[in-house]
């Protein structure tokens, strides 16, 4: 069995502001229950082309961090076709309390084992994955986020006939696959602009080495730090729902479309402009956040 490509069109939903430009996003969060967004693409060949190999004990491993959309995606995908799946996790001391992170949770309900590295170990993944192909020699090890070649090739499939009357292009970033392949594919008319959720300053060179393009600008959106939710954050994703009945989370799209209606507010783009954003999925990851805002006696995620 292999990742299919979607029966339905994705949608595509206009945002009405009172603006003089046109803002839309489309709904890749609607493709699938749990391997969502441009992590199904991301891993639509990188699984596609191992299953083709025909392996004989079929193993998939990859990396994350404690609430990672790429290690839920990879764990319901290896459920989804009987593929034995392990998660490489960042942080030792998440071995004894992993029962109370439902996105790890998840996983394991997924058939999901579960590896718990220091965080030096981690920072290492070249020196693990040399490990990990010597005890696995026919398992297919996918990167931190799903970012390689296989998976910009996948993201290409985000675009098509009906994105292509747009003048921007916009998606959250992380480990940058998701640019690299809007950027690699889309009109030469289109600007792209990724938002980065991470403070890394070797992100562009990274890009860089995904597309042979360079049609994007990265404009910060961190917001204090990956995975550090303020509370402007919450209250715009739940003033967004409340409004546009779409939910956003607060690592990745809450981000973005938060700077991205900072810049529309200051005039950023040019009247008339047609922007199109891309939502990114990994609302799985609303439960984790809500638990901890919850600690801290903060609001809620709606």
């Amino acid at each position: 069995m292999l990742l299919q490509l979607p029966t339905e069109t994705i949608p595509i939903q206009e945002i009405t502001i009172h603006k003089k430009i046109k803002l839309f996003i489309k709904r890749e969060d609607l493709i699938h229950p749990q391997i969502s967004g441009n992590k199904y693409w991301k891993l639509f060949y990188n699984i596609n082309n191992y299953l083709e190999t025909l392996p004989e004990n079929p193993l998939i491993i990859t990396f994350g961090g404690a609430y990672s959309n790429h290690i839920s995606a990879v764990s319901a995908a290896g459920n989804l076709f009987g593929i034995k799946t392990l998660g490489i996790i960042r942080g030792e001391e998440l071995e004894q309390k992993w029962r109370d992170n439902p996105t790890l949770v998840l996983a394991k309900r997924n058939g999901m084992n579960l590896k718990f590295v220091t965080r030096e170990e981690y920072r290492h993944k070249e020196k693990l994955t040399e490990f990990l192909l010597h005890e696995f020699p026919e398992a297919l090890i996918i990167p931190e986020g799903g970012t390689n070649k296989n998976a910009v090739q996948g993201v290409k499939m985000m675009l098509n006939n009906d994105t292509k009357d747009f003048d921007y292009l916009c998606t959250a970033v992380g480990t940058g696959g998701t640019l690299a392949g809007i950027s690699e594919f889309c009109e030469d008319n289109q600007k792209v602009i990724g938002f980065k959720v991470v403070e890394d300053s070797s992100l562009e060179n990274k890009i860089l080495e995904l597309t042979s393009k360079r049609n994007f600008d990265l404009t910060d959106a961190a917001f204090g730090g990956y995975g550090k939710i303020n509370d402007e954050n919450v209250r715009f994703i739940n003033d967004f729902k409340v409004k546009f009945d779409i939910p956003l989370e607060p690592v990745y799209t809450g981000k973005m479309m938060l700077k991205l209606f900072e810049m529309i507010d200051a005039d950023y783009f040019p009247e008339g402009s047609k922007i199109l954003c891309f939502h990114t999925g990994g609302l799985q990851g609303i439960e984790g956040a809500n638990l901890l805002l919850e600690k801290q006696n903060r609001n809620l995620i709606i």
